[in-house]
């Protein structure tokens, strides 16, 4: 998918990347069309697979950062341009966006353009079909067809507010984080509750009583309660139940949370409120420690294939 969000996180302190993007494949394919990578002066991320074909097209990318004629198209034969074993071909897109390239992108949809330098002028008939096809229907996969290129627009992000920055929260942070269509606000105390280097694309907050953050959290967003503190913890539980969310996790035991269900209950909450709150989090038969903890949370995080509908509170 495209994903404009995930270009414009990228070019926050940047003046450009430049996306690289399987536009099509025949035989073996290290990856499926539409897999793409963002390339940048001092890194990239995501994947288009490969080894040796990703190394050589990021090193074409970057080559790219401060202009010269794009967008445009190559074609790799994977064995005889790059000595790889898997016998295919594969057909890629290199794209320069900079800020001012973000106005022109869509939010939804399906997202049609010339890619190749040859390209006609006029959109090909079956991409003109495609996109009447996603508008009345929805339905929408990657099309390239004459140099023009059509992909479907990344929803928007899943939003996704971690509360403590501590083993577990690090572990966690670091496991969901790569995933597509995550965007992670990290929040504690202070910045040495931090690691040294804050992960790309993850927004750090601090806060004294990161609590006091609750209102400007979207209510629909997704939440990881693991702080150092039980009376923080309980805070943020309070103050959630009270503006809404997509889905509130909490870290700890059964007794921790049979006193936490008893002092929300007296705080005014209804109880059938505070059983949607989910504790534990993850799947204790994983064990205890922070990567398997992130394991299974990153496992059921996964599994809600889409955010759960939002809980407001009157």
């Amino acid at each position: 998918m495209f994903d404009r969000a995930t270009i414009a996180q990228a070019l926050q302190g940047r003046d450009a990347v430049v996306r690289v993007v399987i536009c099509s494949y025949q035989g073996s394919s290290p990856r499926e069309a539409g897999a793409a990578m963002l390339v940048f002066a001092e890194g990239q991320t995501g994947t288009i697979g490969g080894g040796a074909l990703e190394y050589d097209a990021s090193l074409k990318a970057r080559a790219m950062l401060t202009g010269g004629d794009l967008p445009r198209v190559e074609r790799v034969a994977l064995g005889p341009n790059l000595g790889q074993c898997c016998g295919g071909a594969v057909t890629l897109a290199y794209e320069r966006f900079d800020a001012s390239s973000l106005d022109t992108l869509p939010e939804d949809g399906l997202y049609a353009r010339p890619v190749a330098g040859d390209a006609p002028e006029e959109m090909p008939l079956p991409i003109r079909r495609a996109m009447k096809t996603a508008r009345g229907q929805g339905v929408m996969a990657p099309r390239y067809l004459q140099g023009w290129l059509a992909e479907p627009v990344a929803p928007p992000q899943r939003q996704l507010w971690v509360w403590g920055a501590g083993h577990v929260g690090r572990a966690i942070v670091h496991t969901i984080n790569p995933l597509p269509n995550v965007a992670i606000t990290w929040l504690d105390t202070a910045r040495n509750r931090f690691p040294e280097v804050i992960p790309e694309g993850v927004t750090a907050r601090i806060a004294d009583n990161p609590a006091d953050l609750v209102p400007e959290v979207p209510a629909q967003a997704e939440h990881l309660i693991l702080t150092y503190s039980h009376a923080l913890d309980l805070d943020l539980c309070h103050r959630l139940l009270s503006h809404g969310f997509g889905f509130c996790g909490l870290i700890g035991s059964a007794s921790k949370w049979a006193r936490f269900r008893s002092r929300l209950t007296a705080l005014g909450h209804p109880p059938d409120n505070v059983g949607e709150i989910t504790c534990p989090i993850g799947d204790p038969s994983y064990g205890k420690h922070p990567n398997a903890i992130a394991i299974s949370v990153a496992a059921a995080f996964l599994s809600r294939a889409e955010p759960v509908q939002k809980r407001e509170r009157a």
